[in-house]
């Protein structure tokens, strides 16, 4: 095993954790689903009670792939897009500090997961287990833009049935 390879495990266990947690938080933490509902209505997530289940479904799901290293360029893509409507809906005109409610956290989890993308998951990952080498430039770029895609989609719906709710 090279040194390489386990601070690729590592960063990638710590990444897929994290938002893996954030998904289930989502689903069984204080307030459930409901809960997340309600905070989603009010940063402008419409409908909430299916943006509260997207978005759980999507961090367990990308933090998963991120953390055991299948389908690698897919987890890489949640994260970017997860990444991006967090930015839009609950960091946006706070500044660039996390410690305000900035968009310092989300930005550099983005940042980290795209470029992830870009070295792959290394050889301690189901992709490396099963023969798949999907890394590089051109998987990272795919990534982001599906990512991105995803993410102003995503974006774009919701605004477009908050202005048709408030007609």
């Amino acid at each position: 095993m090279h040194a390489a390879d386990l601070g690729l495990l590592v960063m990638r266990a710590g990444l897929g954790v994290m938002l893996l947690l954030h998904g289930t938080n989502k689903v069984f933490g204080p307030g459930g689903l409901a809960g997340t509902a309600r905070w989603f209505e009010s940063v402008g997530l419409r409908p909430a009670w299916l943006h509260a289940r997207l978005a759980a479904t999507f961090e367990i799901g990308a933090g998963l792939l991120m953390a055991v290293g299948f389908l690698f360029p897919a987890a890489g893509a949640g994260f970017v897009g997860l990444m991006l409507v967090a930015g839009f809906t609950d960091h946006r005109g706070k500044g660039f500090f996390v410690f305000k409610g900035g968009w310092e956290y989300v930005s550099l989890v983005g940042l980290m997961a795209a470029a992830l993308a870009a070295v792959g998951p290394g050889a301690l990952s189901v992709d490396q287990a099963i023969g798949w080498h999907l890394e590089g430039l051109a998987w990272a770029g795919c990534a982001v833009a599906v990512g991105l895609a995803a993410g102003l989609g995503l974006l774009t719906s919701c605004r477009s049935a908050g202005q048709a709710a408030a007609d």
